[in-house]
Parts: C-alpha cells; structure tokens; sequence
C-alpha cells in the first residue's frame, strides 16, 4: 500500500513539476513540448500494450479475448463521452496563443479543467496496475502517465498568467490537475482489490483509456506544429525504451 501511495503522489506531483519549470520558462516552445510530449506517448503506449492490454488477456482465461476488448472499447467510449462534455485538449492546447494575446480567461481555465478531467482515467489506469501484483508493470505504466504529465503541467502556467490569475493560483491550479490524478490511482488500486473478479476487464479499461488519450489528444498536438518527424521519432524512443525496460526487468 505504501508503494501505491508513493506512486500516486509521484504521479500527480509530475504535473507540479512539470509546473515548475512552466514558472521558470514562462513560455515553451513548441518543437520542445511536442518531443516531450511524444516520447511520453510511446512511453504509455508500450505501458498500456504490456502493462495493461496483455496482463488482461493473461487473467481472462477461457473469455480473456473477448472480455480484454470490450474493455478496451468501453474505456474509450468513456473518453470519447467526457470528450463531448470537454472541448478536446489538443485544441484547446493549440489556442495557447490566443490565450496570451486575449487574456481569455474562461478559455485557459477550460483548458485546465479538461486536463484535471482527463487525468482521472490515466490515475485509474495507475492503480489498476498495480492489481497484478506485478510491481515492475505497475511502475512502467505510472512512470508513462508521470511522463506525460510534466509536459502537461508545462503549458498550463504561460497561458494563465498572461489571463491576469496570480502566480499562487496558477500553481494551486496546476496542483489540483495533479491531485485529481492521486486520487483516480487511489480509485484504481482499491476498486480491482475490492473485485478482483474484475481484474481482466479493468485492466483492459485501463488500457483502452490510454490508447484513447495518445490517438486523440498526444499525437494530435505533437503533430500539430510542424514537427511531425521529430515527434513520430520520439515516440518510437520512447516505445523502445519501455520495451526494453519490460524485457529486462522481466
């Protein structure tokens, strides 16, 4: 339980790191964000395949294949609702520039509630992992989400201060962002140990959230400003490296 906690905080903390060096840099550009925000997206994607997605199909015996996808889709439809309800974040991440030279306050604190929002489901995602029992995955997946949260947490700061919010709001924001996601790891861990029963269905849940969240919010933005080479091929590093980290840590 320790470790989950810790996890949790490190999870959510990311996004207020990532906050502080917002507060450092102000503005970052967007070739740099966007191989950050790449790298973190193969980085989940090869935690959601075989953190998530395969573990499922491992646990479902006789069913695992068809129950691992009909997790997978359930877990985006349910992104894909929140979605309807929230302006999707790669837009709204696209209109940073708006937001400084408008001040458009309602916009930019729009943008960070569908952060907030959508890092509810990639917390859950941490905290499933973790009911495998197979800590080495657990933390692959929770360091992929930790990834894609610095960046995150990144752009949240410019756009806020040129709307005219106080340098200790912003960082209270960018702080809840963080908060919503310990509490959605917290929501994983202890629903899929309460039912464990549950297990092959969540984890598949888990991983059709984060294949959602790279195909319609990451790769969307990293491709979005002229830098699609460079980001494809971030994204293929960070794949990588987790596949390795998989391997080797067995």
């Amino acid at each position: 339980m320790e470790m989950v906690l810790l996890t949790a905080l490190g999870v959510g903390g990311a996004t207020v790191f990532g906050a502080v060096i917002g507060f450092c840099f102000k503005k970052i550009s967007h070739k740099f964000s966007d191989i950050v925000l790449s790298f973190a997206a193969g980085v989940m994607l090869a935690a959601a395949v075989l953190g998530l997605i395969l573990p499922s199909l491992d646990y479902g015996g006789d069913w695992g294949l068809l129950i691992t996808i009909a997790g997978i889709f359930v877990g985006a439809l349910c992104l894909n609702l929140i979605d309807k309800l929230v302006p999707h974040l790669h837009k709204l991440m696209g209109g940073q520039e708006e937001a400084h030279n408008n001040a458009n306050l309602s916009k930019v604190l729009l943008f960070v509630a569908a952060i907030a929002i959508h890092n509810l489901p990639e917390g859950i995602a941490a905290g499933v992992g973790f009911g495998t029992d197979n800590t080495s995955q657990a933390l692959m997946i929770a360091g992929g989400i930790a990834l894609q949260n610095i960046p995150e947490g990144m752009v949240i700061i410019g756009p806020m201060l040129a709307a005219g919010v106080t340098p200790r709001k912003t960082f209270l924001c960018a702080m809840f962002t963080g908060l919503v996601e310990v509490v959605g790891t917290l929501i994983g861990y202890f629903a899929v140990n309460i039912a464990a029963a549950v297990l092959p269905f969540a984890l598949a849940f888990a991983g059709g959230t984060m294949l959602y969240v790279i195909s319609d919010e990451m790769i969307p933005e990293t491709h979005a400003h002229g830098s699609e080479r460079g980001a494809t091929y971030a994204l293929l590093v960070g794949f990588c490296v987790m596949l390795v980290s998989d391997v080797l840590l067995g």
